[in-house]
């Protein structure tokens, strides 16, 4: 018999699933709008592509590259909220990979605009080289954020048996 101290009151727990339901609409909508953006991209990435390619530019492959990254952030990004959802907490994982795809996306973008941008532009030449070096030191610690991560989600859970936001005991 559980201990009516201990017992939600109806109006804090009726107040709870209205949120809870509020949340899930909000993230099931930022869902929707990362999976139609997803595919707005891979379409418009198409598209240059083909257009790049029967004009001959080499600049229609960049945008492409450009676009297919950024697609994959995106995809990242939705499985985080589906991760959210399935698990009713933000997990980090996939926003660490997210910011390590943008970091490459950009080295990448900067990598190739260099030569015909900045090479001979003195300053401007090396604040790319500078922007580069800091992506590239970011990418270090966004992927040794995640090592660490992974390693922590592996030992035994410090919380078991505690309440979730739910009031729900988890078992860990």
């Amino acid at each position: 018999m559980p201990d009516e101290e201990h017992e939600t009151p109806a109006h804090v727990s009726l107040g709870n699933r209205a949120l809870v339901l509020v949340e899930d609409l909000v993230y099931v909508s930022i869902a929707v709008l990362l999976a139609a953006g997803a595919v707005v991209l891979v379409v418009q990435a198409g598209v240059e592509l083909v257009k790049g390619v029967g004009a001959g530019g080499s600049d229609a492959l960049l945008e492409t590259l450009d676009a297919i990254l950024l697609v994959f952030i995106f995809v990242e990004l939705l499985y985080a909220v589906r991760i959210t959802l399935k698990e009713r907490q933000i997990v980090a994982e996939p926003f660490l990979i997210a910011g390590i795809l943008v970091c490459i996306k950009e080295i990448i973008v900067l990598s190739v605009k260099a030569p015909a941008d900045y090479i001979g532009k003195g300053p401007e030449f090396a604040r790319a080289m500078v922007a580069i070096g800091l992506l590239g030191v970011l990418i270090l610690v966004l992927s040794g954020a995640a090592v660490v991560l992974r390693r922590k989600e592996r030992e035994p859970e410090e919380n078991a048996n505690t309440q979730n936001a739910d009031g729900e005991a988890s078992t860990g």
